[in-house]
């Protein structure tokens, strides 16, 4: 490495936010950059391992320390390069990703891994700002054609690498933008939508066909796309959300999360709000809200409401309150269970965990509030039962209730009929991760329709290996990466 004592001589030092009480004005990116010396700096940490387990907790296995010793010796433009050669879009991971590559360093032993996550974003920036980022147009084209069904970051990943390999692609998306959870699942502020823009562009520029507003199974048959297509990948979202089964959910008041980002994310992009809305606005505005689930959908929620002015925000999670700190002699280099917070739990939010909702309560049709009671999980038999805490029922003030409890997997309608292939017990399109292929000749899938609800790094990764698999069949020969 570049400086094999950086790691003793450098503290840990991260990208820091604009102040709460700044931010939640508006829907902006709020992340500070770290200053280029600093920058370098970090990347001076990356130890002579030995065995850098962070390629193993990275999902799409960026070569971590290779361009961590270029940003050190300041060769940003070969950095980009040993970056890209992993991972399409690192600067969609370096903002929205939960960096299980910094669990696993081995600097995390002591609680103060590379800023791995920071370094790739900052790389990648630079990329874009430098203009070093261009289109990569295929030398020469094969004369075959791919349908990609969703352009989620799995669906744009495999697209730009069959588009590369010289196919012909058309990337298919039923919304009127392309991006999918990207697009309408991930708030502004996490994430602004520009860099989706200019991702799409270079694509276009590689020769990748987007064709929005097409429900495949309603506007196209895949009986069609197969005909017309020499291939078809599946590479939707789990966009099925899991429920709330209690009496009165069917009030006014009580809307699934992923409505409720889909507004405000379609108000940002300068839509009216009937077009935003298509139908009921759901705003938290001057509401008491409260999110039921502890995960990132949660916290999204969370930020959202805190911008759109509510009166209160609470989150609840049926499962206990994690660990503070993580036992690192069980986990590392795994990715840990242990208490986490996002910055919108700075910008005014009350947490509670173990809490089971009873009923919603409502008032001439609308929610007013929940009942609630606490829970415990105890062991029984060797699986861990909830029971509720006798006595412990109390009632949380509710006008607004958003459900994120996570996803069930893809959604059962007329694409995965008409597709009329195996899906496994939980669901999910059944594919394996070699060739990605279905049950049904010349059908692929690959991201959360076939693995169920994930991260967008898990999403990259099969998308580009998924890629592979279908460039292997169309040519029974390929030169693309796994």
């Amino acid at each position: 490495m570049g400086k094999p004592t950086g790691f003793l001589e450098i503290d840990r030092q991260d990208r820091t936010y604009q102040k709460s009480e700044s931010r939640v004005t508006n829907f902006k990116e709020f992340i500070q950059p770290l200053a280029a010396d600093a920058l370098t700096g970090q990347a001076a940490r990356c130890m002579d391992c030995g065995i850098p387990f962070c390629h193993n907790g990275c999902p799409v296995n960026n070569m971590i320390p290779d361009w961590n010793n270029l940003v050190y010796r300041d060769q940003f433009q070969n950095a980009l390069t040993v970056l890209h050669s992993t991972n399409n879009f690192p600067e969609f991971t370096g903002r929205i990703c939960p960096a299980p590559c910094e669990a696993s360093c081995t600097l995390n032993i002591d609680d103060s891994p590379v800023t791995i996550k920071t370094i790739e974003c900052a790389i990648v920036d630079r990329g874009w700002d430098e203009g070093w980022i261009v289109p990569m147009p295929a030398s020469h084209r094969t004369g075959k054609t791919v349908a990609v069904i969703g352009s989620g970051p799995a669906g744009m990943a495999c697209a730009q690498q069959l588009a590369r390999a010289g196919h012909s692609v058309t990337l298919f998306e039923k919304n009127d933008r392309i991006g999918g959870l990207l697009r309408y699942g991930i708030p502004d502020f996490k994430m602004e939508k520009h860099l989706i823009d200019r991702r799409i562009d270079q694509m276009t520029a590689e020769g990748v066909e987007f064709r929005t507003n097409v429900n495949v199974g309603v506007t196209i048959t895949v009986d069609e796309l197969i005909a017309q297509f020499d291939a078809v990948v599946l590479s939707g979202g789990a966009e099925w959300p899991r429920d709330l089964a209690v009496p009165n959910r069917a009030i006014d008041g009580i809307h699934f999360a992923m409505d409720f980002l889909r507004q405000q994310n379609k108000r940002n992009a300068g839509d009216d709000e009937a077009t935003a809305s298509a139908g009921a606005t759901i705003s938290a505005k001057g509401k008491h809200v409260v999110v039921i689930g502890g995960g990132d959908t949660g916290s999204d929620c969370i930020g959202t409401s805190a911008r759109q002015g509510a009166a209160s925000i609470t989150q609840i999670e049926i499962m206990p309150k994690p660990p503070v700190k993580e036992n690192k002699a069980l986990t590392w280099p795994d990715w840990p269970n242990k208490l986490r917070s996002s910055h919108a739990h700075d910008e005014g939010c009350a947490r509670d965990w173990s809490v089971l909702t009873k009923e919603a309560i409502s008032e001439n049709g609308r929610v007013t509030a929940l009942d609630c009671a606490k829970v415990e999980w105890v062991s029984e038999g060797g699986r861990m039962q909830m029971k509720v805490v006798p006595g412990s029922d109390f009632q949380l003030k509710a006008d607004l209730v958003l459900l994120a409890m996570g996803f069930l997997g893809p959604n059962k309608n007329d694409l995965l009929d008409q597709a009329g292939v195996t899906l496994d017990p939980r669901g999910n399109v059944l594919a394996d991760t070699v060739e990605y292929k279905t049950s049904r000749e010349k059908l692929f899938s690959a991201g959360d329709m076939r693995r169920g609800q994930s991260l967008v790094v898990w999403a990259i990764r099969e998308g580009r290996q998924c890629a592979r698999s279908v460039d292997q069949f169309l040519m029974g020969k390929t030169s693309l990466p796994r």
